[in-house]
């Protein structure tokens, strides 16, 4: 199956250099590109990629009113893509939000290549594209600096059982699903089973939404990971 995947980047250079490259993969197709957020709506609704690598800083609409557009569409629209953030250090606060409102990651712009199209192929695949030693210390600062939601994510906690609130630890910790499944003395598969009844139980879109939702409940505190 074909990977299809939106380039949203106010540079010209970038996104002729991403198309390039994702499109010598005989599993990626590129089928649409923007220079700005609000085209990069524009082009998602109308492409319907599976995949949208969305810049953070851009003219018209930012990144992150651009993902929220995506992620979030208005009724009717039915086809809804994994987005990516492309950043850089300096704009954490974005990726931060853009996370909240359901991005499945980020990813460096200054990232080597093969790790642009490892990401493309692991959203597409359903899976959040998490850096534990980046994203983790990004949500912990960030979650410390903003008050709770008006509805208390910590209520939520009550539906796990005691493996499933001790997965989502876990995994806001940073482990991945083998180091879980060594942490815990189990198979993986049973890792994933678990991951899957967490998400569902909880309402959540992927691993990124976890770990946030960890943090905002207070079941993982800042400099505690």
């Amino acid at each position: 199956m074909t990977i299809r995947v939106n380039i949203v980047d106010d540079q010209a250079m970038v996104r002729a250099g991403f198309a390039a490259l994702l499109s010598a993969q005989t599993d990626i197709d590129v089928v649409g590109e923007a220079p700005d957020g609000r085209a990069g709506v524009e082009v998602a609704r109308s492409t319907h990629p599976d995949v949208v690598l969305m810049d953070v800083r851009m003219p018209e609409m930012d990144g992150l009113a651009a993902a929220r557009a995506i992620l979030r569409p208005p009724p009717g629209v039915v086809h809804v893509p994994k987005v990516l953030m492309l950043t850089t250090f300096d704009v954490d606060d974005y990726v931060y939000e853009a996370l909240r409102a359901g991005a499945s990651g980020f990813l460096l712009k200054d990232a080597p290549p093969a790790d642009l199209i490892a990401a493309v192929r692991v959203v597409a695949a359903g899976e959040a594209l998490l850096a534990p030693s980046v994203t983790r210390r990004l949500i912990a600062d960030f979650a410390a600096q903003r008050p709770a939601p008006r509805k208390d994510p910590s209520l939520r906690l009550k539906g796990l059982t005691p493996r499933e609130t001790e997965v989502l630890e876990l995994i806001a910790r940073g482990l991945s699903n083998q180091e879980i499944a060594e942490h815990l003395v189990v198979a993986e598969q049973t890792v994933k089973t678990h991951i899957g009844r967490v998400l569902a139980k909880l309402d959540l879109r992927d691993r990124a939404q976890a770990v946030i939702f960890a943090y905002e409940s207070g079941l993982v505190r800042p400099g505690t990971a």
